[in-house]
């Protein structure tokens, strides 16, 4: 099993900047890929950014492309979403997931969740 333990998060004008982060614990050696997504209000939950873990390889949505880096501190097991020129449309419920697989696009693929951190972003 893999447990994941996100912070950050919070209220932020339009335009401005949150990091998130996510610690990893337990069977560690077991993931493939970590990654965030997001659920607005009525909304699916959609995929935001991918952080592979051989080669770290990081991947995102066209939604959040040149806005969002996702990196990774292998010691520590954690990684950390840095959000910038943020938009209402970001307000969402961010979520860490984590997967055994190679790949991670769609929420069925995901393995393990956090327990999701609040992004406010007001206009």
């Amino acid at each position: 099993q893999v447990q994941l333990v996100e912070s950050g998060g919070g209220l932020v004008q339009a335009g401005g900047s949150l990091r998130l982060s996510c610690a990893a614990s337990g069977r560690t050696f077991s993931i493939g890929v970590m990654g965030w997504f997001r659920q607005a209000p009525g909304m699916e939950r959609e995929f935001v950014a991918g952080i592979r873990f051989s080669y770290s390889i990081t991947y995102y949505a066209d939604s959040v492309k040149g806005r969002f880096t996702s990196s990774r501190d292998n010691a520590k097991s954690t990684v950390y979403l840095e959000m910038s020129s943020l938009k209402p449309e970001d307000t969402a419920v961010y979520y860490c997931a984590a997967t055994r697989r190679e790949s991670m696009w769609y929420s069925e693929e995901a393995d393990y969740w956090g327990q999701g951190t609040q992004v406010t972003v007001s206009s």
